[in-house]
Parts: C-alpha cells; sequence; structure tokens
C-alpha cells in the first residue's frame, strides 16, 4: 500500500488542515453536476471562506440550482464558525446575536457556541439539515466521519488516503457497493495548501509562486456514495487477436 510521511506526519501530530485545490474539486464535482439541484450542501470541515469548497460552490451555487450551502470553519480553542448561502438570502433563521452578520456577498456568518468539530452536537444538528456532504475530512479521523455519514444516511463526496479501503469499518462498505472511488483521481498524488505554521519536513513539499506552503500527498482518492457515469462503463478484461 502506499507509504507517505506526511501522512505520518499528521497522523502523530493531528496536522489534518490540508487545504484542497480548485483544480481538483472541479475535475470531481462536474461529474455530478444535475446531482445537486435543490439541495442542502453541506462542506463541515472547512476553513472559513477561504476554503476552495466554499469558493466551488459559491461560484456554483445558481448553476448547480443548489438550495442551500453551510461551510463549517473549526477553531481549536475558541468558537467555530458557520457561513450560510442561502438562495433566499437574509432569511435563514440562524441569525442570532452572537456576533452573527451578513457578509458582503449575501452569505450570513453565525458564530458557533462550539468549536465547530464535525463530531460536535452542534455541528450534527447542521449535518441532519443537509442533503450531500463535500469536503475533505482530516485523514486521521477518516473512519470516523465516514460512521456519521452512515449514521444519519447521508450522500457525501469526500477526499481520503486508498489505503482507507484496507480499515475494517471502510471495506465491507466498498465490497457491499455501498460506497466507491470517485472518477477524476486514479493515481499520483495531490497537491494541498497547508497552514504557515506547519514545518516543511516532508518528503514533497515547498512554497509556491505566491508564497504558500504546500505539501503533495500519495494516494489521494475521493470517496464517495453519489452515482457516476464511470461505475458504470463496462471494463474490458480480454482480448482477441486474429491473424
Amino acid at each position: 500500500m502506499v507509504k507517505n510521511d506526511t501522512l505520518n506526519f499528521a497522523k502523530k501530530g493531528k496536522n489534518d488542515e490540508f487545504y484542497t485545490d480548485l483544480i481538483d474539486i472541479d475535475k470531481e464535482l462536474c461529474h455530478y453536476t444535475s446531482i445537486f439541484r435543490n439541495k442542502v450542501v453541506l462542506c463541515n470541515c472547512n476553513d472559513s471562506t477561504d476554503s476552495n469548497f466554499y469558493r466551488y460552490f459559491t461560484m456554483n451555487f445558481f448553476n448547480l440550482g443548489l438550495k442551500k450551502l453551510i461551510s463549517v470553519s473549526y477553531n481549536k480553542g475558541g468558537n467555530g464558525e458557520c457561513y450560510i448561502y442561502n438562495v433566499n438570502r437574509g432569511q435563514d433563521p440562524y441569525l442570532g446575536s452572537r456576533g452573527d452578520k451578513h457578509l458582503a456577498n449575501g452569505c450570513l456568518r453565525v458564530r458557533l457556541k462550539g468549536d465547530g468539530d464535525f463530531r460536535s452536537p452542534e455541528c450534527i444538528d447542521l449535518l441532519k439539515q443537509a442533503d450531500i456532504i463535500v469536503t475533505n475530512p482530516p485523514f486521521s479521523l477518516f473512519r470516523e466521519f465516514i460512521a456519521l455519514m452512515f449514521k444519519y444516511s447521508k450522500q457525501f463526496l469526500v477526499l481520503g488516503n486508498i489505503n482507507a479501503v484496507t480499515y475494517k469499518e471502510i471495506f465491507p462498505l466498498i465490497r457491499d457497493n455501498k460506497m466507491w472511488l470517485g472518477p477524476s483521481i486514479k493515481s499520483g498524488d495531490r497537491k494541498f495548501y497547508i497552514p504557515d505554521n506547519y514545518p516543511l519536513n516532508a518528503a514533497s513539499c515547498g512554497i509556491d509562486e505566491t508564497g504558500h506552503k504546500f505539501i503533495r500527498v500519495k494516494g489521494v482518492r475521493w470517496f464517495t456514495n453519489l452515482d457516476h457515469k464511470k461505475r458504470h462503463e463496462s471494463i474490458l478484461l480480454t482480448k482477441k487477436y486474429y491473424q
């Protein structure tokens, strides 16, 4: 299986803030565009409005026909935030008195009582409202994340490491055709941006032309229970040769 010191670094230090490239999101999401019409999408492992998942869905909100976008930002040791982009802007019942405000683009920013951990009761309530969950969950918590998806019978599209297919909690889901891989990533590594305070001690890392730190992670795949055309294409297992 894939060996990667970047994943070991994340597991030992719980340094799971890997920010997904917008290009990778666009290449995968284009296979599911018709699925999102009139749906509530939750990105529950995001980094405020800097997340490329948030950017993708706000840029394509009306093209996809979304009903609502909910993006949750985790804040260790503090209050998390929830960003709500609604088809009926300004009419969301979440607006309260904890520093909530409307942002310039019509998005509603809500201060959470907790830190925004996807496992918290507050975030579970948001999960229950959603139809489809799309995000990049912490690789070290992948088992817990997927367990929640099935506990609450949610459709999802998330990033994870290919090694996850060997987990005792994950393999039966693949075997029983309850979860499968997305079509856009087949092999190789993927570039993720990381916070400035993360050390650049992985095998493949650096600073790009804009000054942002990044690492390259091997064995990354999309995991989903959303149907896509690639699942139904025939696989040519044999060939015949005639002289």
